[in-house]
C-alpha cells in the first residue's frame, strides 16, 4: 500500500470512498442520468499507486484507461481534515458494459493502480473557494470549482457516515468535472489546487 502524506506526515488509508456523478456537465458528457440519490462506490487501498498507467493488462490483454481529476479530502479526528488532488482512473469501455448489464463497477474502477494522489494539506475548515485544474501537455483539460458540485463535501461526509465507519486516514474523492478522456502514454498530466487564487498544491504525472 502506498503511503499518503499530510503536511509531510505519512498515513495509510484503510479505504477510498468515491462520489460518482457529482458535476452536471460530466453527467451530460457521458450521457448518464441525473441520479435521485448520491452515487457512492469504493476503491481498496491496494488501488493506490504513484504511477500513471495508460493501460491495464489482464490475461495478456491490455485495456485503455481514462483519467478523472478530483478534489479529495482525508478524514481525521471525525472531520475532513486535509485536502489534496486525486486521479480516479477508469476502464471506460468496461464500465459502460457493466452499467448496461446493471452490474457493479469494481472491475472498471477498483483495479490496482486506479487511484493516484498528491500530498495533502491540512485545513481548519472547508473553503468555498477551492478550485482544481488539470492540464495535459499544457492544454487545459478539466476545471473543477467546489461550488459546481451537486453535493458539497459536508453533504458527502454526512451521507457516507450513514452506512459506513470512517477511519483516520481514509480518503474521500468528491467526483470529477467534464473533460475526462483516455490517457495517452508519454503525456504530462499537471494538476493544481487553488484556494481563492492561492496555489495550495501542484502535482504532475507522466503517463507510462
Amino acid at each position: 500500500m502506498q503511503q499518503i502524506f499530510i503536511d509531510k506526515h505519512a498515513c495509510k488509508p484503510s479505504k477510498i470512498i468515491c462520489v460518482g456523478r457529482n458535476y452536471l456537465e460530466h453527467i451530460n458528457e457521458l450521457n448518464n442520468e441525473i441520479p435521485e440519490n448520491m452515487v457512492l462506490f469504493f476503491k481498496p487501498n491496494s488501488a493506490i499507486s504513484q504511477d500513471l498507467q495508460a493501460e491495464h493488462s489482464i490475461k495478456n490483454e491490455a485495456e485503455s484507461i481514462h483519467y478523472e481529476a478530483e478534489i479529495c479530502f482525508i478524514y481525521q479526528h471525525q472531520r475532513l481534515a486535509a485536502v489534496g488532488i486525486g486521479l480516479d482512473l477508469t476502464k471506460r469501455a468496461l464500465q459502460t458494459k457493466l452499467k448496461e448489464k446493471g452490474l457493479p463497477w469494481e472491475r472498471a474502477k477498483a483495479f490496482d493502480g486506479a487511484a493516484l494522489f498528491s500530498d495533502f494539506v491540512s485545513i481548519a475548515a472547508i473553503s468555498e473557494q477551492l478550485e482544481l485544474t488539470l492540464h495535459i501537455d499544457g492544454e487545459l483539460a478539466q476545471h473543477a470549482h467546489i461550488s459546481h458540485m451537486m453535493y458539497s463535501p459536508t453533504q458527502i461526509l454526512h451521507e457516507i457516515q450513514q452506512f459506513v465507519t470512517l477511519q483516520d486516514g481514509d480518503i474521500i474523492m468528491t467526483g470529477t468535472p467534464a473533460g475526462v478522456g483516455e490517457i495517452k502514454r508519454g503525456s504530462l498530466y499537471s494538476c493544481e489546487l487553488k484556494n481563492a487564487d492561492k496555489s495550495l498544491i501542484t502535482k504532475q504525472w507522466l503517463a507510462i
